[in-house]
């Protein structure tokens, strides 16, 4: 069961943090984050399709063929953990040793002038762009930068995990 889930983990997490360095290569600063959100969210997906492919993997290597709802979900959680982990990693290494920081000075100047451009009350955009300034500052905090970063990517997998556990679960065949 480990040599599945850091061989899948470790190949969603490289797959993810890949493809996050290729698009961010591709994208400027100051790119449309929304549609940088979508395919980031889409990649996400796509990388963490290895979860289903590691509880597929595990089961077809027992005898029967058979793995219970409990013990796929745990295999494709700890996956998911394991691919998390490592896009954190490359993540911060990207962030604090590539062009990360003015990709996030970017986000946010970005963010504020649709906040202001938003036709809101002065109020409520002033209110908005404190929020986003309150974030900035806690994004300075590596603590802060790698929990975001976790959150953001294990909950996709936590759900990946949930789905493919209830889609390969098989009870062993009885014996005649």
């Amino acid at each position: 069961m480990k040599k599945t889930i850091l061989t899948f983990g470790l190949i969603a997490g490289a797959i993810q943090g890949i493809l996050m360095l290729i698009l961010m290569g591709l994208f400027s600063p100051g790119a449309d984050a929304k549609s940088g959100e979508l395919i980031g969210y889409a990649t996400m997906i796509l990388s963490l399709s290895m979860i289903f492919f590691g509880i597929r993997s595990y089961r077809n290597n027992q005898p029967g063929g058979a793995i219970t709802f409990g013990k796929a979900f745990k295999l494709g959680l700890l996956i998911a953990l394991i691919a998390a982990a490592l896009y954190v990693i490359i993540w911060l290494l990207y962030y604090y040793f590539g062009d990360g920081k003015s990709l996030m000075d970017a986000y946010f100047n970005q963010a504020v002038e649709q906040i202001r451009q938003s036709g809101e009350p002065a109020q409520a955009i002033e209110q908005k762009v404190k929020e986003m300034e309150k974030f900035k500052e806690i994004y300075k905090n590596p603590i802060a930068v790698t929990g975001f970063t976790f959150l953001e990517n294990f909950p996709v997998g936590l759900v990946i995990a949930l789905i493919s556990a209830a889609l390969l679960r098989r009870q062993p065949q009885a014996q005649p």
